[in-house]
């Protein structure tokens, strides 16, 4: 089984709209949607948007549907440089962006208990991702590190602090905390981002615009490569 998690409805909407439903749970007030998407085992979910939220319906999603890998699909705001709204971001890594305990010594994003910054995310299956998105994405797909923070990032000042501190191409609120759920678990997870800001003084007003729109390219992206994932998982 596949585990889908989106923050929004609207990042789900699509792939719920594509799957045939068998059961449908209420685990921490969040509804889980258990069924098939493209002849592919899948439950599906939306956590709503904040890193607790997320790695809440992560941790419930693990321990009640035991999903062989976990992918967070959805928007964010693009910070690095040739990232253009539209484009595609597919996470070779996740950070916290506000998880600080420098002041102890510690580098920024650090994370107690696993003892760590960066949480990779499945390589084979970023590859897969990568190579599915080329057709949908017309070219304009970017790998690189994914930041996470409890902060809807609408500032020039605060985009260039997370771009230079974590060398980060898109920021989100729920990446990094299911990547860090899912190692805590030992679940491989993959992070895809379509492009809906860029994160600056206007990115309040581009992310209504283009929300939606991006939502719809990683609904289609995910249709077309779970079968294929699937495959890779069984072999």
């Amino acid at each position: 089984m596949i585990g889908i998690i989106g923050a929004m409805q609207v990042e789900i909407a699509g792939l719920k709209d594509k799957m045939e439903i068998k059961e449908t749970k209420q685990i921490a007030g969040i509804s889980f949607y258990s069924g098939t998407i493209h002849g592919v085992d899948c439950v599906l979910a939306c956590c709503s948007p904040g890193k607790v939220n997320a790695a809440v319906c992560t941790q419930c999603m693990i321990l009640e549907y035991h999903p062989s890998l976990v992918i967070n699909s959805g928007v964010a705001g693009g910070i690095g440089e040739g990232v253009h709204m539209g484009d595609l971001v597919v996470a070779e890594s996740v950070v916290q962006h506000d998880m600080d305990t420098s002041a102890l010594g510690d580098p920024k994003g650090y994370v107690s208990g696993p003892d760590i910054t960066y949480f990779p995310a499945s390589a084979p299956v970023v590859e897969a991702i990568l190579k599915a998105a080329v057709p949908i994405y017309a070219g304009g797909t970017h790998q690189g590190i994914i930041a996470t923070g409890d902060q809807f990032i609408g500032s020039n000042q605060k985009l260039m602090e997370i771009r230079n501190d974590f060398g980060a191409i898109c920021c989100e609120m729920e990446g990094g905390s299911i990547g860090h759920t899912c190692y805590l678990n030992q679940v491989p997870f993959a992070v895809i981002r379509t492009i809906s800001d860029n994160g600056n003084d206007d990115a309040a007003t581009d992310f209504m615009q283009f929300a939606k729109d991006a939502a719809e390219k990683s609904t289609r992206l995910l249709y077309d490569i779970l079968p294929a994932l699937e495959i890779g998982i069984r072999s």
